[in-house]
């Protein structure tokens, strides 16, 4: 037991072991207390329980999470008592059978919860959407495993910022932000999952996060002075209107304000809401008492401060999907700035800030009648261990999944559909190319066809047929928005390999016939047979509206026309060749890259959309195709490439030097027009060494200067050189990279 407790662990447990007893109240019986405390004591003797990648004590881990469930989602006994034996339970040194004995069924069936779902993630970690799906599934069993589980990451994000390896914690951090912080919102946790948010942020881009922080320790002390201010005269006046109320000014989570930074495209110092004042109401648990009261606040406030219509927000009408009921509103205070108030009472407080129970399964329900006694009852049911919880988490159960259906295989594995899912949302649902071989399905013995619906219970066996192909149509038939997807995908690459085949046929034709396929010769002829594309082009091969033969005929016309008006032909290239497109387009197999573990010489492209050059954060990701994209660190797709397709994300760092590879690079410049500012610009640009210019377009409007500018540039050192000699010219105000 000495070996298992370091001192400060020790003084920990008894710290928070005396903490939790005070949060639980009469929840646990000291029968139970002392059962827990010989079977936790049994599991250190005998190292059982095993710390987790960042060291933690699990009895401590466990202890520290028990607590957060609570006192800040307000879950007491049965949930306790399953948190802090769910450890023992998964090593085998206590069975499921022996504490349904000596704790209770409840306990038991929670603990079943939390081993399943530890189980599922240790085969599934990554934080892909399928992934979220079927951390749903096993949810299912029991709402409060979820809750649970939602207050163990928020536990661990706290402990880990000076323990384990940098890999884990951003691991943790993407999962915190991708699938526990939206599962946080969804059940109306906004206290956590802002916690979740800001943690994640925090460890995933530490610089941003102690940017925005530093700042809002900046601005604190004005800002408070501001809050102060604008409460004030309201105070007086709800006061005198004879109101209990509490009112307070909160200032936005940093990550919220990240993104307010990056929607808004604006400086710190643009986003004008930094804060939000709440005015919390002591009112009556009358529905219609407590719509009356909110409503006569909003009219003090909008007698006093000018309100601005179109960021009225009216939640106590229409509650959130998931209970949330407040009143927003932003007004016009003290020195023209823009303030939001929220205004609710005590009760809807309670559910924004703990949402034990919050409905989340309303979608687009207006005035849903019964909400608040829906949650009474499942608040009940989880807090008060004498009521039948099981039988209140049946109901949960069939009020939460009541717009899904669950089907069989063969068999007997489970699996869960939106309802209206038909056999072929199915076949896509288990796998890609069982959707794209699916000619039908036999449903309970039966043989149906695609488009069949399908209903809770039934057993389907899905027919495939090794001709079948995607078809156009079927997207009329599918009504999830996962068969559809890839749907889409499949018809999108079916396409691409008749494009591959037609071109393969065209170059096959050119080495028969000894002719050099020219690419800028065949993109000219293409264009002047009246294609908009190059894939309607291949399209009609492959479909047989072209004949190779005649194509041929037609290049080498083209070519000769082209020889006969060569010199007005190159300089109509040279003028207005595309650069960037084809440096984009080139693969390398060069070691200044390194991918995944150590490896070199990988083929790999170049993303379009953020064009990363030598020297950036980068990392790979594995294309349909097979190939490798490498995208910047801060790529504006990175965040939903990690979130639907974390498997596909490798590892990439440059290596060695960047010696005679050039990127090419668009830079926003804008500032005031004064005289000489593009000469300034050009002139600085032409005197860098290994930097050319190759294009530049200046829009200019009342004063003010914009530019985009293209040029070629071999690694970032060279590239933060040159934007902070644009950002010392004369009227330049701000040089991005797009």
């Amino acid at each position: 037991m000495d070996d298992f407790f370091t001192s400060e662990e020790k003084k920990e447990l008894f710290s928070l072991y005396r903490h939790l007893m005070q949060s639980a109240g009469d929840s646990i019986s000291w029968k139970d207390c002392q059962k827990l405390k010989n079977h936790l004591i049994k599991a250190a003797q005998c190292n059982g329980l095993q710390r987790n990648n960042f060291g933690m004590n699990p009895v401590i881990k466990d202890l520290q999470t028990a607590v957060i469930v609570a006192e800040e989602i307000g879950m007491k006994g049965s949930c306790l008592i399953g948190i802090m034996l769910h450890e023992i339970v998964k090593t085998h040194i206590l069975s499921i059978d022996e504490v349904s004995v000596e704790y209770g069924e409840d306990v038991a069936s929670i603990i079943k919860g939390l081993v399943k779902t530890n189980e599922l993630y240790a085969k599934s970690p990554a934080i892909e959407s399928e992934n979220f799906r079927n951390l749903l599934l096993s949810f299912a069993e029991d709402m409060r495993v979820i809750l649970i589980m939602i207050a163990d990451r928020v536990n661990v994000m706290r402990q880990i910022k000076d323990t384990g390896n940098e890999e884990d914690r951003i691991k943790v951090a993407n999962e915190a932000a991708y699938l526990y912080a939206p599962l946080a919102h969804k059940l109306g946790l906004y206290k956590l999952k802002s916690e979740l948010e800001d943690l994640s942020l925090k460890y995933t881009q530490r610089d941003t996060y102690y940017f925005i922080k530093d700042k809002l320790n900046e601005t604190k002390a004005s800002r408070d002075k501001y809050i102060a201010a604008f409460i004030e005269p309201i105070k007086k006046k709800v006061t005198e209107a004879g109101l209990k109320f509490d009112i307070k000014g909160r200032t936005k989570s940093i990550h919220s304000i990240w993104n307010k930074i990056q929607k808004q495209k604006t400086p710190f110092e643009g986003i004008y809401d930094l804060f939000a004042i709440r005015i919390i109401l002591d009112s009556e648990p009358d529905p219609a008492k407590e719509k009356q009261e909110c409503w006569q606040v909003y009219s003090i406030v909008t007698d006093m401060y000018q309100p601005n219509p179109k960021r009225l927000r009216d939640w106590l009408s229409i509650p959130k999907s998931n209970g949330y009921e407040s009143l927003h509103i932003t007004v016009m205070g003290p020195e023209g700035k823009w303030v939001e108030v929220q205004i609710r009472t005590r009760r809807m407080d309670e559910i924004a800030e703990r949402g034990l129970a919050a409905h989340w399964r309303y979608k687009g329900i207006k005035g849903e009648t019964g909400l608040d006694e829906w949650l009474t009852s499942v608040r009940e049911a989880l807090e008060n261990a004498d009521n039948d919880s099981m039988k209140m988490m049946d109901q949960f159960k069939m009020d939460l999944y009541e717009d899904e259906v669950f089907v069989f295989t063969p068999k007997g594995d489970l699996f869960k559909l939106a309802k209206g899912a038909t056999v072929l949302d199915f076949a896509f649902h288990i796998h890609s190319k069982l959707g794209c071989k699916c000619i039908g399905a036999k449903v309970n013995g039966k043989n149906v066809q695609l488009k069949q619906k399908l209903n809770s219970g039934d057993q389907v066996e899905i027919m495939t047929s090794n001709t079948q192909t995607p078809k156009q149509d079927w997207l009329n038939i599918v009504t999830t928005s996962k068969a559809r997807t890839k749907i889409r995908q499949a018809l999108k690459e079916m396409v691409a390999r008749q494009h591959d085949f037609a071109k393969e046929t065209l170059e096959r034709k050119f080495k028969n016939r000894k002719l050099e396929y020219d690419e800028a010769i065949m993109m000219r002829l293409i264009k002047r047979l009246g294609f908009k594309n190059v894939t309607e082009f291949y399209q009609k091969i492959a479909d047989g509206v072209l004949d190779v033969n005649e194509i041929l005929d037609k290049y080498v016309e083209q070519q000769k026309r082209d020889n006969d008006t060569r010199d007005e032909i190159v300089y109509r290239s040279a003028e207005g060749y595309n650069l960037q497109a084809a440096q984009e387009e080139t693969t390398s197999k060069e070691d200044v890259l390194v991918i995944d573990q150590n490896l070199k010489g990988l083929e790999f492209k170049l993303a379009k959309c953020c064009n990363p050059i030598y020297g950036d954060d980068v990392f790979g990701f594995v294309t349909v195709s097979g190939g490798i994209k490498i995208h910047r660190a801060d790529c504006p797709n990175a965040n939903q490439m990690r979130e639907r397709f974390g498997y596909r994300i490798v590892k990439a760092r440059w290596a060695g030097k960047s010696e005679g590879t050039q990127y090419p690079i668009t830079l926003r410049v804008v500032g005031h027009d004064d005289i000489g500012i593009v000469t300034n610009i050009t002139s600085i640009i032409s005197k860098e060494n290994g930097i050319t210019l190759r294009s530049i377009g200046i829009d200019s409007n009342d004063g003010l200067f914009s530019g985009t500018l293209t040029v070629m540039v071999g690694d970032t050192g060279r590239l933060e050189a040159l934007i902070k000699k644009l950002r010392t010219v004369k009227g330049v105000k701000q040089v991005s990279r797009n």
